[in-house]
């Protein structure tokens, strides 16, 4: 297995940084440099945070090769597997690994304990709550007066109250497990500051672990308890990464997608209207298939490390090296559109993009995600059909140095 040294790091002094910054001019665009890494054979060699050094996958054939490859290693745990930021080790601990951090075959039997409740199925079951929770959210958001902030009273309630309902957790609680979220996923947070948030939300589930078992229910966390724990299948102390990493990234991804879709369909408001008028549930379904697939706000998220020697988009990988994805720059491939992957269109068919990842870790929630955005963006813009910024665009604030991209606030009026 390859291990970096200190000339290893040295030389990484004269690669590319990675990640890459946004422009500012462009915000919805993958940083420019992956355009000119696709385009250059093999796979981009560049410098992480630490001065290590990781290939980077920036085309969408290579992405989808790459992550269905057993011998591209998802496992945390391995000898120098890459570290996105500083703080991406406070949960390197084996009972900490969450299953998407696994390899099979421990990352296919709990992934298979969590499956059912994220089938089509089940997502268009919730399809009535979903409704009344983002009708509530937005009754609330128009009680409270224009201007309003739709990051913090509409993008960020809706998802977090799906996945209090879902875990059955008090939404009453929703700051506290927004907060320590958001550290999680923030790239330039201390890893002292991001061990915090860790422990923080651990306990809190173990509390909420330990209270299912006294008072059984029929939510996800209930029948994990009733179902896996009490037979021994699972651990309490694996129960709790499993629930967190469902709290987190099952409200984070969901409310950066909001905020950024509605900002996105601000800017092109034909297509806005065509999807505010639309009864068809084929239109609505197909304009969120290409918001995820135009903005991918799982920027960050994909780190995997070779375990044995393979080559990857005609580049030689050898065990032991690190690989970072880049999902947007995939999804603006032209080998995968070939008809200006650069621009939003929801009329275009956009199946296949990789807003959800690839492979056996391809995201677990992404059916009620789907029907969160399909539910959410046209009750907002038909409840509110003069939406229009209360900003200049050029003052939006984006979150940048973040595993998911999005905005921290999106003030709006109408």
């Amino acid at each position: 297995m390859t291990t970096q040294t200190d000339s290893d790091h040295t030389a990484a002094a004269g690669l590319p940084a990675f990640p890459q910054e946004r422009s500012a001019q462009c915000p919805f665009d993958p940083p420019a440099a992956y355009r000119d890494w696709r385009q250059t054979e093999g796979l981009q060699r560049a410098r992480m945070w630490d001065g290590s050094q990781v290939w980077v996958v920036t085309r969408y054939e290579d992405i989808r090769t790459a992550l269905g490859d057993p011998r591209v290693s998802a496992d945390v745990t391995r000898p120098g597997f890459p570290r996105i930021s500083p703080g991406s080790g406070a949960r390197r601990r084996k009972e900490e690994i969450v299953f998407a951090r696994m390899d099979d075959p421990r990352h296919a039997e709990h992934r298979r304990m969590l499956t059912r409740f994220f089938t089509v199925k089940r997502a268009e079951a919730m399809r009535p709550d979903i409704e009344k929770l983002v009708h509530d959210s937005l009754d609330h958001m128009i009680a409270s007066g224009r201007p309003a902030d739709l990051v913090s009273q509409f993008a960020l309630p809706v998802p977090s109250k799906v996945i209090a309902l879902l875990l059955d957790i008090p939404y009453e609680d929703h700051a506290f497990f927004q907060d320590n979220s958001q550290k999680l996923f923030d790239l330039s947070a201390p890893a002292t500051e991001v061990r915090a948030a860790v422990e923080a939300l651990s306990s809190y589930l173990f509390e909420h672990i330990d209270r299912k078992g006294r008072e059984p229910g029929d939510d996800l966390v209930g029948r994990l308890v009733a179902e896996r724990i009490a037979t021994g299948e699972l651990t309490r102390e694996e129960a709790a990464p499993m629930t967190l990493a469902l709290l987190a990234a099952g409200h984070e991804t969901t409310a950066n997608m909001i905020g950024l879709g509605t900002l996105a369909l601000l800017r092109h408001p034909e297509q806005l209207a065509l999807m505010r008028d639309s009864d068809d549930p084929r239109v609505i379904a197909g304009a969120v298939e290409e918001l995820l697939r135009y903005l991918t706000v799982a920027d960050n998220v994909i780190v995997r490390m070779a375990r044995e020697d393979l080559t990857i988009g005609g580049q030689h990988v050898r065990a032991g090296e690190g690989l970072m994805f880049s999902l947007p720059s995939g999804n603006r491939d032209e080998a995968f559109l070939d008809s200006d992957p650069d621009t939003l269109d929801i009329r275009r068919p956009a199946a296949g993009h990789l807003a959800f990842g690839y492979g056996v870790h391809q995201c677990l929630g992404q059916n009620l995600a789907r029907a969160e955005l399909q539910i959410a963006l046209p009750a907002l813009l038909r409840r509110l059909p003069g939406l229009r910024l209360a900003i200049p665009f050029e003052d939006v604030a984006f979150r940048r140095h973040t595993a998911l991209y999005g905005l921290t606030e999106l003030p709006v009026t109408w």
